[in-house]
């Protein structure tokens, strides 16, 4: 029997129904970001300046913190470095930033087992149903320990927490530092984060 090709993904196959191995093995179209929702297709344009400029000041910071403390972060990765694979909901994410304190298992299916203890999103136009939703749910169900959605319409970042009864929620905004126990010493200067976008 001769094995099926990978499907071959593009904008038109937004809100296609796929299983989450089908969309694992599928090849893509270049120039859109691909995630699988609860087994439907999501592709999305490359978002823009504004999101750039957020997430490039974002991870400055981070990237400053981890230079400045040495060991207590494993990595730093973006969404084309990693996955997080949710079999039961048949969705695969790639977050914007995903925070990683432990070394990966020494095991072939690590995108499926190693989660990142820390997973921030920044909010495009036509991702909020997605950030402030699905994915709350999702990263709750994979087993992150912090959830940050950086907003830059709203200007303030939403800091989801794990509990014994799910999210315990904070915001901060400008001119609040934001703080984590996750990364002891952090102070988040939330006011750069969004003034890098000039607005």
């Amino acid at each position: 029997m001769i094995a099926k090709s990978p499907d071959k993904l593009g904008p038109a196959d937004h809100g296609r129904r796929m299983s989450l191995a089908e969309f694992d093995r599928a090849e893509v179209e270049e120039g859109y970001l691909y995630e699988l929702s609860r087994g439907v297709v999501v592709v999305s344009d490359v978002p823009g300046i504004r999101h750039f400029a957020v997430l490039t000041a974002l991870r400055r910071q981070l990237n400053a913190y981890d230079l400045a403390h040495p060991g207590a972060i494993y990595g730093l990765a973006a969404g084309s470095d990693c996955k997080l694979m949710l079999p039961d909901l048949q969705s695969e994410r790639h977050p914007d930033v995903a925070v990683y304190k432990q070394p990966p298992p020494q095991e072939n299916d690590v995108w499926s087992r190693w989660v990142p203890e820390l997973v921030v999103e920044v909010v495009s136009p036509g991702s909020e149903v997605r950030d402030y939703e699905e994915k709350r749910e999702e990263y709750l169900h994979l087993g992150v320990r912090e959830y940050w959605i950086v907003d830059a319409e709203r200007k303030e970042i939403l800091q989801l927490r794990r509990s014994a009864s799910g999210w315990s929620e904070r915001t901060v905004r400008p001119p609040k530092l934001l703080r984590t126990r996750l990364l002891p010493g952090l102070a988040l200067d939330v006011a750069a984060v969004f003034a890098a976008t000039g607005l």
